[in-house]
Protein backbone atom coordinates (compact mmCIF):
# COMPACT_ATOMS: atom_id res chain seq x y z
CA UNK A 1 0.00 0.00 0.00
CA UNK A 2 1.53 3.76 -1.08
CA UNK A 3 2.62 5.73 2.30
CA UNK A 4 -0.27 7.74 3.71
CA UNK A 5 2.29 10.25 4.70
CA UNK A 6 2.57 11.41 1.20
CA UNK A 7 0.05 14.17 1.14
CA UNK A 8 -0.93 16.68 -1.27
CA UNK A 9 -2.10 20.24 0.43
CA UNK A 10 -5.54 21.16 -1.53
CA UNK A 11 -8.05 18.20 -0.54
CA UNK A 12 -11.52 19.57 -0.32
CA UNK A 13 -12.85 19.78 3.15
CA UNK A 14 -15.89 21.94 2.36
CA UNK A 15 -18.77 19.42 2.76
CA UNK A 16 -20.70 21.11 0.57
CA UNK A 17 -18.44 20.58 -1.95
CA UNK A 18 -17.14 17.27 -0.63
CA UNK A 19 -18.86 14.69 -3.30
CA UNK A 20 -19.54 11.26 -1.76
CA UNK A 21 -21.21 8.09 -3.38
CA UNK A 22 -24.32 6.41 -1.83
CA UNK A 23 -26.02 4.26 -4.24
CA UNK A 24 -24.68 2.59 -7.64
CA UNK A 25 -27.16 0.34 -10.30
CA UNK A 26 -26.04 -1.28 -13.19
CA UNK A 27 -27.23 -3.75 -16.11
CA UNK A 28 -24.22 -6.09 -16.95
CA UNK A 29 -23.63 -9.41 -19.01
CA UNK A 30 -22.92 -10.42 -15.31
CA UNK A 31 -27.14 -9.36 -14.23
CA UNK A 32 -28.58 -6.29 -12.62
CA UNK A 33 -27.25 -6.81 -9.38
CA UNK A 34 -24.41 -4.58 -7.87
CA UNK A 35 -22.87 -7.37 -5.45
CA UNK A 36 -23.21 -10.10 -8.09
CA UNK A 37 -21.54 -8.52 -10.24
CA UNK A 38 -18.39 -7.87 -8.47
CA UNK A 39 -18.52 -11.17 -7.09
CA UNK A 40 -18.40 -12.58 -10.93
CA UNK A 41 -15.66 -10.29 -11.57
CA UNK A 42 -12.81 -11.37 -8.72
CA UNK A 43 -14.22 -14.97 -9.46
CA UNK A 44 -12.53 -14.28 -12.89
CA UNK A 45 -15.89 -15.30 -14.97
CA UNK A 46 -15.97 -14.17 -18.64
CA UNK A 47 -19.56 -12.40 -19.64
CA UNK A 48 -18.39 -13.32 -23.63
CA UNK A 49 -20.34 -15.55 -25.46
CA UNK A 50 -21.96 -16.22 -28.70
CA UNK A 51 -24.35 -13.67 -30.41
CA UNK A 52 -27.56 -15.37 -30.24
CA UNK A 53 -29.45 -12.29 -30.87
CA UNK A 54 -29.62 -12.44 -34.89
CA UNK A 55 -28.14 -14.50 -37.26
CA UNK A 56 -24.21 -13.80 -37.53
CA UNK A 57 -23.17 -16.41 -40.20
CA UNK A 58 -22.25 -13.36 -42.61
CA UNK A 59 -20.21 -11.54 -39.68
CA UNK A 60 -16.36 -12.12 -39.12
CA UNK A 61 -16.96 -11.42 -35.14
CA UNK A 62 -19.60 -13.69 -34.11
CA UNK A 63 -19.19 -12.97 -30.22
CA UNK A 64 -19.74 -10.65 -27.80
CA UNK A 65 -20.83 -9.73 -24.25
CA UNK A 66 -24.70 -10.20 -24.85
CA UNK A 67 -27.10 -9.53 -22.04
CA UNK A 68 -29.67 -12.30 -21.70
CA UNK A 69 -32.35 -12.50 -19.17
CA UNK A 70 -33.07 -8.85 -18.68
CA UNK A 71 -36.33 -7.78 -16.99
CA UNK A 72 -37.85 -4.43 -16.01
CA UNK A 73 -39.96 -5.85 -14.33
CA UNK A 74 -41.07 -3.01 -11.46
CA UNK A 75 -38.66 -0.80 -13.21
CA UNK A 76 -40.98 0.16 -16.74
CA UNK A 77 -44.53 -0.29 -17.41
CA UNK A 78 -45.39 -2.67 -19.89
CA UNK A 79 -46.42 -0.42 -22.88
CA UNK A 80 -43.28 1.82 -22.29
CA UNK A 81 -41.02 -1.31 -22.28
CA UNK A 82 -42.09 -2.94 -25.60
CA UNK A 83 -41.21 0.61 -26.99
CA UNK A 84 -38.16 1.46 -25.85
CA UNK A 85 -34.61 1.08 -27.31
CA UNK A 86 -32.78 -1.00 -25.11
CA UNK A 87 -30.24 1.98 -24.05
CA UNK A 88 -32.95 3.67 -22.63
CA UNK A 89 -34.71 0.55 -21.05
CA UNK A 90 -30.81 -0.15 -19.42
CA UNK A 91 -30.85 3.38 -17.81
CA UNK A 92 -33.73 3.64 -16.58
CA UNK A 93 -33.56 0.64 -14.68
CA UNK A 94 -30.22 1.01 -13.03
CA UNK A 95 -30.42 4.59 -12.20
CA UNK A 96 -33.89 3.66 -10.22
CA UNK A 97 -31.63 0.62 -8.88
CA UNK A 98 -28.91 3.35 -8.21
CA UNK A 99 -31.97 5.88 -6.55
CA UNK A 100 -33.07 2.68 -4.12
CA UNK A 101 -29.29 1.46 -3.12
CA UNK A 102 -29.28 5.40 -2.07
CA UNK A 103 -31.83 4.81 0.24
CA UNK A 104 -34.18 7.45 -2.26
CA UNK A 105 -35.73 5.07 -4.28
CA UNK A 106 -39.85 5.12 -4.86
CA UNK A 107 -40.47 3.42 -1.79
CA UNK A 108 -39.90 6.76 0.11
CA UNK A 109 -41.41 8.70 -3.06
CA UNK A 110 -37.24 9.69 -4.18
CA UNK A 111 -37.65 12.27 -1.62
CA UNK A 112 -35.16 14.85 -2.11
CA UNK A 113 -35.43 18.51 -3.34
CA UNK A 114 -36.31 17.84 -6.88
CA UNK A 115 -35.08 20.78 -7.95
CA UNK A 116 -31.81 19.74 -6.45
CA UNK A 117 -31.75 16.23 -8.24
CA UNK A 118 -30.19 15.83 -11.62
CA UNK A 119 -29.62 13.47 -13.66
CA UNK A 120 -26.25 12.70 -16.48
CA UNK A 121 -25.96 9.45 -18.35
CA UNK A 122 -24.89 9.73 -21.45
CA UNK A 123 -24.24 7.41 -24.14
CA UNK A 124 -22.23 6.97 -27.16
CA UNK A 125 -24.66 5.74 -29.68
CA UNK A 126 -28.25 6.21 -28.51
CA UNK A 127 -31.16 4.33 -29.82
CA UNK A 128 -29.57 2.29 -32.21
CA UNK A 129 -31.99 -0.66 -32.66
CA UNK A 130 -34.50 2.15 -32.96
CA UNK A 131 -32.62 3.72 -35.81
CA UNK A 132 -31.81 0.70 -37.82
CA UNK A 133 -35.49 -0.24 -37.70
CA UNK A 134 -36.50 3.26 -38.62
CA UNK A 135 -34.22 3.26 -41.77
CA UNK A 136 -35.06 -0.53 -42.35
CA UNK A 137 -39.02 0.64 -42.22
CA UNK A 138 -38.17 3.66 -44.59
CA UNK A 139 -36.58 1.86 -47.02
CA UNK A 140 -39.23 -1.45 -47.53
CA UNK A 141 -42.16 0.23 -46.37
CA UNK A 142 -41.51 3.89 -47.09
CA UNK A 143 -41.85 7.37 -44.73
CA UNK A 144 -45.51 6.74 -43.35
CA UNK A 145 -45.09 3.01 -41.95
CA UNK A 146 -42.17 5.04 -39.84
CA UNK A 147 -42.82 5.40 -35.72
CA UNK A 148 -43.15 8.72 -34.48
CA UNK A 149 -40.72 7.72 -31.66
CA UNK A 150 -38.02 7.53 -34.10
CA UNK A 151 -36.55 10.97 -33.77
CA UNK A 152 -36.98 10.80 -29.91
CA UNK A 153 -35.77 7.45 -29.11
CA UNK A 154 -32.26 7.63 -31.37
CA UNK A 155 -30.93 11.12 -29.78
CA UNK A 156 -28.44 10.54 -27.18
CA UNK A 157 -30.05 12.38 -24.05
CA UNK A 158 -33.23 10.62 -24.30
CA UNK A 159 -32.46 8.11 -21.88
CA UNK A 160 -31.25 10.58 -18.83
CA UNK A 161 -34.50 12.59 -19.82
CA UNK A 162 -36.52 9.90 -19.51
CA UNK A 163 -34.81 8.78 -16.16
CA UNK A 164 -35.60 12.61 -15.23
CA UNK A 165 -39.08 12.33 -15.44
CA UNK A 166 -39.13 9.09 -13.72
CA UNK A 167 -37.64 10.76 -10.68
CA UNK A 168 -38.47 13.74 -11.07
CA UNK A 169 -34.89 15.11 -11.48
CA UNK A 170 -35.89 19.22 -12.28
CA UNK A 171 -32.01 20.16 -11.73
CA UNK A 172 -28.81 19.71 -14.56
CA UNK A 173 -30.32 16.85 -16.80
CA UNK A 174 -28.54 16.19 -19.76
CA UNK A 175 -26.61 13.48 -21.39
CA UNK A 176 -22.81 14.08 -22.96
CA UNK A 177 -21.74 11.90 -25.72
CA UNK A 178 -18.06 11.32 -25.76
CA UNK A 179 -17.29 7.65 -27.45
CA UNK A 180 -16.29 5.44 -24.60
CA UNK A 181 -15.14 8.05 -22.34
CA UNK A 182 -18.90 8.52 -22.42
CA UNK A 183 -19.61 7.66 -18.52
CA UNK A 184 -16.45 9.62 -16.93
CA UNK A 185 -17.34 12.72 -18.61
CA UNK A 186 -20.80 12.47 -17.32
CA UNK A 187 -19.63 11.52 -13.48
CA UNK A 188 -16.94 14.68 -13.82
CA UNK A 189 -19.43 16.70 -14.93
CA UNK A 190 -22.12 15.58 -12.30
CA UNK A 191 -19.59 16.18 -9.51
CA UNK A 192 -18.27 19.84 -10.81
CA UNK A 193 -22.09 20.96 -10.64
CA UNK A 194 -22.16 19.78 -6.88
CA UNK A 195 -19.19 21.26 -6.40
CA UNK A 196 -20.94 24.31 -8.11
CA UNK A 197 -24.08 24.19 -5.83
CA UNK A 198 -25.90 23.40 -8.49
CA UNK A 199 -27.59 20.40 -6.72
CA UNK A 200 -27.65 17.94 -3.85
CA UNK A 201 -27.56 14.62 -5.95
CA UNK A 202 -27.11 13.55 -9.12
CA UNK A 203 -27.71 10.38 -10.84
CA UNK A 204 -24.75 9.91 -13.69
CA UNK A 205 -23.03 7.60 -15.30
CA UNK A 206 -23.50 5.79 -18.79
CA UNK A 207 -26.07 3.39 -21.12
CA UNK A 208 -25.20 1.64 -24.51
CA UNK A 209 -27.19 -1.50 -26.68
CA UNK A 210 -24.80 -1.23 -29.63
CA UNK A 211 -25.17 -5.06 -30.05
CA UNK A 212 -27.27 -5.37 -32.97
CA UNK A 213 -26.33 -6.06 -36.52
CA UNK A 214 -25.33 -2.05 -37.53
CA UNK A 215 -23.07 -1.92 -34.42
CA UNK A 216 -21.38 -5.28 -34.97
CA UNK A 217 -20.88 -4.75 -38.45
CA UNK A 218 -19.57 -1.20 -37.85
CA UNK A 219 -16.93 -2.21 -35.89
CA UNK A 220 -16.09 -4.73 -38.00
CA UNK A 221 -15.79 -2.45 -40.72
CA UNK A 222 -13.44 -0.32 -38.24
CA UNK A 223 -11.19 -3.38 -37.57
CA UNK A 224 -11.69 -2.77 -33.93
CA UNK A 225 -12.97 -6.31 -33.06
CA UNK A 226 -11.79 -9.57 -32.19
CA UNK A 227 -11.77 -12.05 -34.35
CA UNK A 228 -10.63 -15.36 -31.75
CA UNK A 229 -14.16 -17.24 -32.92
CA UNK A 230 -12.89 -20.16 -31.56
CA UNK A 231 -12.85 -19.08 -28.23
CA UNK A 232 -14.43 -16.05 -27.28
CA UNK A 233 -14.32 -16.28 -23.65
CA UNK A 234 -10.17 -15.62 -23.99
CA UNK A 235 -10.81 -12.67 -26.79
CA UNK A 236 -10.58 -9.91 -24.86
CA UNK A 237 -6.93 -10.56 -23.41
CA UNK A 238 -5.69 -6.87 -22.32
CA UNK A 239 -1.76 -6.38 -22.31
CA UNK A 240 -1.12 -10.55 -23.84
CA UNK A 241 1.30 -9.89 -26.98
CA UNK A 242 -1.77 -12.13 -28.69
CA UNK A 243 -4.62 -9.66 -28.03
CA UNK A 244 -6.43 -8.99 -31.61
CA UNK A 245 -9.10 -6.29 -30.81
CA UNK A 246 -11.93 -5.85 -28.10
CA UNK A 247 -15.04 -7.18 -27.83
CA UNK A 248 -18.39 -5.72 -27.97
CA UNK A 249 -20.53 -5.52 -25.00
CA UNK A 250 -23.47 -3.49 -23.69
CA UNK A 251 -24.96 -2.26 -20.49
CA UNK A 252 -25.09 0.30 -18.31
CA UNK A 253 -23.57 1.71 -15.12
CA UNK A 254 -24.83 4.21 -12.86
CA UNK A 255 -23.50 6.09 -9.21
CA UNK A 256 -26.25 7.59 -8.09
CA UNK A 257 -24.48 9.97 -6.34
CA UNK A 258 -22.97 11.57 -6.61
CA UNK A 259 -24.20 13.66 -3.85
CA UNK A 260 -22.88 16.66 -1.59
CA UNK A 261 -21.11 15.15 1.71
CA UNK A 262 -23.24 17.95 3.69
CA UNK A 263 -26.88 16.42 2.17
CA UNK A 264 -25.53 12.68 2.53
CA UNK A 265 -25.01 13.52 6.28
CA UNK A 266 -28.27 15.67 6.46
CA UNK A 267 -30.02 12.79 5.49
CA UNK A 268 -28.22 10.25 7.28
CA UNK A 269 -27.41 8.06 4.13
CA UNK A 270 -25.26 4.97 4.19
CA UNK A 271 -21.45 6.76 2.00
CA UNK A 272 -19.78 4.04 0.02
CA UNK A 273 -17.02 6.00 -1.01
CA UNK A 274 -15.97 9.42 -1.72
CA UNK A 275 -15.33 11.28 -5.49
CA UNK A 276 -12.07 13.18 -5.19
CA UNK A 277 -11.54 14.89 -8.20
CA UNK A 278 -11.12 14.16 -12.19
CA UNK A 279 -10.59 15.41 -15.52
CA UNK A 280 -10.66 15.42 -19.47
CA UNK A 281 -8.90 16.08 -22.03
CA UNK A 282 -8.00 15.46 -25.74
CA UNK A 283 -5.17 13.97 -27.84
CA UNK A 284 -5.62 16.15 -30.75
CA UNK A 285 -4.39 13.37 -32.72
CA UNK A 286 -6.39 11.00 -34.61
CA UNK A 287 -10.27 10.16 -35.11
CA UNK A 288 -9.53 6.61 -34.19
CA UNK A 289 -6.07 5.50 -33.01
CA UNK A 290 -4.65 7.11 -29.47
CA UNK A 291 -1.60 9.03 -29.36
CA UNK A 292 1.35 6.40 -29.21
CA UNK A 293 3.25 8.29 -26.26
CA UNK A 294 0.36 8.55 -24.13
CA UNK A 295 0.73 12.65 -23.54
CA UNK A 296 -2.91 13.38 -23.91
CA UNK A 297 -3.89 10.40 -21.33
CA UNK A 298 -0.56 11.43 -18.81
CA UNK A 299 -1.99 15.04 -18.95
CA UNK A 300 -5.47 13.93 -18.07
CA UNK A 301 -4.27 11.97 -15.09
CA UNK A 302 -1.89 14.55 -14.06
CA UNK A 303 -5.16 17.25 -13.99
CA UNK A 304 -7.36 14.84 -12.19
CA UNK A 305 -4.97 14.31 -9.25
CA UNK A 306 -4.81 18.05 -9.49
CA UNK A 307 -8.50 18.49 -9.12
CA UNK A 308 -8.81 15.46 -6.39
CA UNK A 309 -5.63 17.05 -4.18
CA UNK A 310 -3.86 13.95 -4.36
CA UNK A 311 -0.18 13.04 -5.68
CA UNK A 312 0.55 10.16 -7.94
CA UNK A 313 2.58 8.44 -4.58
CA UNK A 314 -0.96 7.97 -2.87
CA UNK A 315 -2.88 6.01 -5.73
CA UNK A 316 -2.26 2.01 -5.50
CA UNK A 317 -4.89 0.78 -7.89
CA UNK A 318 -6.27 1.73 -11.38
CA UNK A 319 -8.75 0.46 -13.17
CA UNK A 320 -7.19 0.68 -16.70
CA UNK A 321 -9.47 1.44 -20.41
CA UNK A 322 -7.48 -1.31 -21.23
CA UNK A 323 -9.71 -2.87 -24.24
CA UNK A 324 -7.06 -5.51 -25.87
CA UNK A 325 -6.28 -3.55 -28.90
CA UNK A 326 -2.82 -3.77 -30.22
CA UNK A 327 -1.99 0.26 -30.16
CA UNK A 328 -4.38 1.33 -26.77
CA UNK A 329 -2.93 -0.90 -24.38
CA UNK A 330 0.91 -0.05 -24.67
CA UNK A 331 -0.47 3.97 -25.55
CA UNK A 332 -1.98 3.88 -21.83
CA UNK A 333 1.09 1.99 -20.36
CA UNK A 334 3.22 4.50 -21.39
CA UNK A 335 1.05 7.71 -20.04
CA UNK A 336 1.06 5.48 -16.70
CA UNK A 337 4.65 4.99 -16.97
CA UNK A 338 5.15 8.90 -17.04
CA UNK A 339 2.91 9.69 -14.54
CA UNK A 340 3.44 6.91 -12.33
CA UNK A 341 7.29 6.65 -11.55
CA UNK A 342 7.26 3.50 -9.11
CA UNK A 343 5.20 0.51 -10.16
CA UNK A 344 5.81 -1.39 -6.89
CA UNK A 345 2.50 -0.19 -4.59
CA UNK A 346 0.49 -0.28 -7.95
CA UNK A 347 -2.25 -2.95 -9.38
CA UNK A 348 -3.77 -2.49 -12.44
CA UNK A 349 -6.71 -4.29 -13.75
CA UNK A 350 -8.97 -4.60 -16.95
CA UNK A 351 -12.93 -4.99 -15.93
CA UNK A 352 -12.98 -5.34 -20.14
CA UNK A 353 -11.23 -8.66 -20.12
CA UNK A 354 -14.45 -10.32 -18.66
CA UNK A 355 -17.21 -7.96 -19.91
CA UNK A 356 -16.07 -6.66 -23.07
CA UNK A 357 -16.10 -3.03 -24.07
CA UNK A 358 -19.38 -1.32 -23.33
CA UNK A 359 -18.75 1.69 -25.50
CA UNK A 360 -20.29 4.74 -23.48
CA UNK A 361 -21.31 2.67 -20.86
CA UNK A 362 -17.68 1.33 -20.19
CA UNK A 363 -16.67 4.12 -18.18
CA UNK A 364 -19.87 3.14 -15.57
CA UNK A 365 -19.51 -0.44 -14.86
CA UNK A 366 -15.66 0.16 -14.23
CA UNK A 367 -16.09 3.13 -11.58
CA UNK A 368 -18.74 0.07 -9.89
CA UNK A 369 -15.59 -1.87 -9.66
CA UNK A 370 -13.48 0.32 -8.67
CA UNK A 371 -15.46 1.53 -5.81
CA UNK A 372 -15.70 -2.39 -4.95
CA UNK A 373 -12.47 -2.79 -5.03
CA UNK A 374 -12.38 -0.39 -2.31
CA UNK A 375 -15.55 -1.17 -0.36
CA UNK A 376 -14.53 -5.08 -0.38
CA UNK A 377 -10.20 -4.61 -0.10
CA UNK A 378 -10.29 -7.50 -3.25
CA UNK A 379 -9.05 -6.46 -6.41
CA UNK A 380 -10.34 -8.50 -9.41
CA UNK A 381 -7.74 -10.60 -11.99
CA UNK A 382 -7.38 -9.60 -15.75
CA UNK A 383 -8.32 -12.99 -16.97
CA UNK A 384 -6.54 -14.00 -20.37
CA UNK A 385 -3.00 -13.37 -19.01
CA UNK A 386 -1.02 -15.95 -21.28
CA UNK A 387 1.82 -14.23 -22.59
CA UNK A 388 2.33 -11.11 -21.45
CA UNK A 389 3.71 -7.58 -22.80
CA UNK A 390 7.54 -7.00 -21.51
CA UNK A 391 6.97 -3.80 -21.67
CA UNK A 392 4.14 -3.61 -18.91
CA UNK A 393 5.78 -2.78 -15.59
CA UNK A 394 2.89 -2.75 -13.28
CA UNK A 395 1.14 -5.67 -11.36
CA UNK A 396 -1.60 -6.35 -13.81
CA UNK A 397 -3.72 -8.86 -11.13
CA UNK A 398 -2.99 -11.77 -14.04
CA UNK A 399 -6.12 -14.22 -13.60
CA UNK A 400 -6.50 -14.50 -10.19
CA UNK A 401 -7.99 -11.78 -7.47
CA UNK A 402 -5.78 -10.50 -5.20
CA UNK A 403 -6.28 -8.74 -1.85
CA UNK A 404 -5.08 -5.00 -1.65
CA UNK A 405 -6.61 -1.59 0.63
CA UNK A 406 -6.99 0.81 -1.83
CA UNK A 407 -5.89 4.49 -0.21
CA UNK A 408 -6.42 5.87 -3.66
CA UNK A 409 -8.28 4.31 -7.19
CA UNK A 410 -8.37 6.24 -10.45
CA UNK A 411 -10.74 4.25 -12.87
CA UNK A 412 -9.72 5.68 -17.20
CA UNK A 413 -11.57 5.83 -19.98
CA UNK A 414 -10.95 6.80 -23.78
CA UNK A 415 -13.34 7.39 -26.70
CA UNK A 416 -12.86 7.73 -30.33
CA UNK A 417 -12.37 11.54 -31.53
CA UNK A 418 -8.85 11.17 -28.81
CA UNK A 419 -11.69 11.81 -25.49
CA UNK A 420 -9.56 11.20 -22.33
CA UNK A 421 -11.34 11.03 -19.55
CA UNK A 422 -10.15 10.04 -15.31
CA UNK A 423 -11.78 9.72 -12.06
CA UNK A 424 -10.53 9.69 -8.43
CA UNK A 425 -12.18 7.97 -5.74
CA UNK A 426 -10.97 6.70 -2.11
CA UNK A 427 -12.30 5.41 0.59
CA UNK A 428 -14.48 7.61 2.69
CA UNK A 429 -13.13 9.46 6.02
CA UNK A 430 -15.51 11.94 7.60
Amino acid sequence: MASPAVRAPKREKDPKKRVVITGMGLVSVFGSDVDKYYEKLLEGQSGISYIDRFDVSKFSTKFAGQIRDFSSEGYIDGKNDRRLDDCIRYCIVSGKKAMEHAGLGSEVGYKVDKQRLGALVGSGMGGLTVFQDGVLALIDKGPKRMTPFFIPYIITNMPTALLGIEIGSMGPNYSISTACATSNYCLYAAANHIRRGDADVIVAGGTEAALIPVGLGGFIACRALSHRNDDPQTASRPWDKDRDGFVLSEGAGVLQVMESLEHALKRGANIIAEYLGGSTTCDAYHMTDPRPDGLGVSNCIERALRDAGVSPEEVNYINAHATSTSAGDLAEMNALKKVFKSSSEIKINATKSMIGHSLGASGGLEAIATIKAITTGWVHPTINQFNPEPSVPFDTVPNVKKQHEVNIGISNSFGFGGHNSVVVFAPFHP
